[in-house]
């Protein structure tokens, strides 16, 4: 084929051979129009189409080809053909169908009989060797996601479970403290020795003194609170340290304490196999609480088999757990609620007559109450020396109650001059904070906001606080009715077969101190690091009282690597005992 132009560019002519041997040569003139289009525009669109249309034609002959004859339109060859000619192929075509193909597996039943490869390269074996269909492929995928889901919560649920034990056991360089200082206790004297000394025995009621109660029936923990209290403090002559524990752990308490005074400090250290009032006859609501069966089965039942795991988070289940400690049913965690208290111990003298007149005359310090078919025939006056009541701290004003898993690492005595204004209870409220995680806690966080008195009763939205670090007005407490609350709340939750609340002492405790808290600032308490990782360290530091609650303990091997430090620096690790019993070696 030849192009031949004109001169003047206002004709065109088109030659070539017809190709059949015989010389004869077609002939095309075309005239060009002289109006309105340049000769150049014109000979470039004729050079255009001079490359275009061999593909055309090749185009069309692909099309007749493949049998897609009936592809005619310039859509349906636009559409084939232009996104190869882009690179592009039919895969947006291809992701479409497939879409859908996911969508319709996802709406039916898994066949029965698929088997599920065990890793990716089983499935891309098995795809090539069986020649999967789409859907089939998509049925196999489903499956096997499934699987894998339900691996990844049994094994969550597997976790929390084991975590819960770990939490909930004493490890065993902890038991081997006590029994070696229990030990040390019958055979040596030092270890027996009066605290305090017989000489400073007043100062256990001079409301001079800062003091503070400490019950728990960890030593080391014990250990860690006191020590970390007298090496922050500013005045660590002013610290009387009350530590209360339980009749198996009592001989290896004092004898810490005996052989490892913390001097300036003073230091008492009581059972409450000690507190004749502290009977089950006196507190009937403990006894029920550790006898009923249905409180047994809530600590120590089959948790995992009470929990319908196919319906529960793990959060939830998490919460679930932390709330069952066994720690809860011990007389430990609920003695808090008799600290001020003053108990008859003498029933001789009719002591319900006696205990409803010091309640009825809280400004006298005694009374002989009488009644009216009596004669007196001797001089009374004797009376007034006798000893007639008891209890846990029936003659201090103040006392700062601290939780075993605290560390102090600030001066707390400025918390003596708070004015509570009135209230009972100093506490860092926990509705409000940079940490969402663990500053966000309502009433709704505690309560069965769908049982009836519940509902009636308390209000969703209310702030919660937290023990752990309380400043506690005894004598306001002694004007109220709050150990009373407490105890008939605990009764209508057994009688409730437990659904008022998860157990624990802050529930009944957020009742009974209703009306009675007094906010203190937070940077008094930092909360969460037994069960919040992303603690920010410089909070940490900046704390009064940080708070290893939760179930990451320091002294456990679950604690936080990074937050155990501020625990482990006032652990003595020269001392005999804890490098004998191998504590927190790695």
């Amino acid at each position: 084929m030849q192009l031949h132009l004109s001169p003047s560019m206002r004709s065109i002519t088109i030659s070539s051979s017809n190709g059949n041997g015989n010389g004869f040569v077609d002939l095309m003139k075309i005239k060009v129009a002289a109006r309105h289009i340049s000769y150049r525009t014109l000979f470039h669109t004729i050079l255009i189409l001079a490359f275009l249309l061999p593909f055309v034609f090749i185009l069309t002959a692909l099309v007749t080809l493949e049998g897609v004859n009936k592809c005619s339109s310039l859509e349906c060859l636009g559409r084939r053909f232009g996104p190869r000619l882009l690179g592009r192929g039919d895969s947006g075509r291809l992701v479409k169908d497939f879409y859908k193909i996911l969508k319709q597996v996802n709406a039916e039943d898994t066949p029965q009989g698929l088997k599920f490869p065990e890793s990716f390269n089983q499935l891309v074996s098995d795809l090539k060797n069986n020649q999967y269909d789409a859907k089939t492929f998509a049925f196999i995928l489903k499956g096997t996601m499934e699987k894998l889901e339900r691996e990844i919560r049994e094994a969550k649920f597997a976790e929390l479970m084991n975590k819960h034990f770990a939490a909930s056991s004493v490890p065993k360089g902890i038991h081997c403290l006590s029994l070696r200082l229990t030990d040390e206790y019958s055979s040596n004297a030092h270890a027996r020795r009066q605290l305090p000394p017989p000489e400073l025995l007043p100062l256990l009621s001079d409301n001079s003194l800062h003091h503070f109660v400490l019950s728990t029936d960890n030593i080391l923990a014990a250990a860690v609170v006191v020590t970390s209290a007298v090496q922050s403090s500013l005045k660590p002559e002013k610290i009387v340290f009350h530590v209360i524990t339980d009749k198996k752990t009592y001989a290896g308490m004092h004898s810490w304490f005996a052989l490892n005074p913390i001097s300036p400090a003073i230091i008492e250290v009581k059972g409450v196999h000690q507190f004749d009032w502290l009977t089950r006859e006196n507190v009937p609501v403990l006894e029920a609480i550790e006898s009923h069966n249905g409180v047994r089965s809530y600590y120590h039942g089959n948790h995992v088999g009470e929990a319908n795991l196919s319906e529960t988070t793990p959060r939830s289940f998490a919460s679930r757990l932390q709330s069952r400690s066994p720690k809860y049913i011990s007389v430990l965690n609920h003695i808090r609620i008799y600290l001020p208290e003053s108990v008859c111990i003498l029933s001789h003298l009719l002591c319900i007559e006696a205990c409803l007149a010091a309640r009825l005359f809280p400004n006298l310090d005694k009374v002989v109450f009488l009644d009216d078919d009596v004669v007196i025939q001797r001089d009374l006056s004797p009376l007034w020396d006798i000893d007639l009541l008891d209890g846990l701290f029936p003659n201090l004003d103040k006392v700062v109650f601290l939780d075993d898993d605290v560390v102090i690492q600030r001066d707390l005595s400025p918390l003596w001059d708070i004015d509570l204004k009135g209230k009972v209870n100093g506490a860092v409220e926990t509705c409000r904070g940079e940490d969402e995680w663990v500053m966000s806690k309502r009433f709704r966080n505690y309560f069965n906001f769908s049982h009836p008195l519940i509902m009636e009763k308390l209000n969703p939205d209310e702030c919660a606080w937290a023990y752990g670090m309380n400043i506690f007005d005894l004598r306001a407490w002694r004007k109220t009715n709050i150990r009373d609350t407490y105890h008939s709340w605990l009764k209508e939750n057994l009688k409730s077969n437990l659904t008022m609340w998860k157990l624990g002492t802050l529930p009944p405790a957020l009742i009974a101190f209703k009306g009675h808290v007094h906010p203190i600032d937070p940077s008094w308490h930092l909360l969460g690091l037994g069960y919040q990782k992303y603690t920010k360290i410089e909070s940490v530091k900046s704390a009064a009282v940080i708070h290893y609650n939760g179930q990451s303990k320091p002294w456990l091997p679950i604690g936080f690597d990074h937050l155990r430090p501020f625990w482990t620096k006032y652990v003595n690790y020269s001392n005999d005992f804890i490098r004998n019993c191998h504590i927190l070696e790695t």
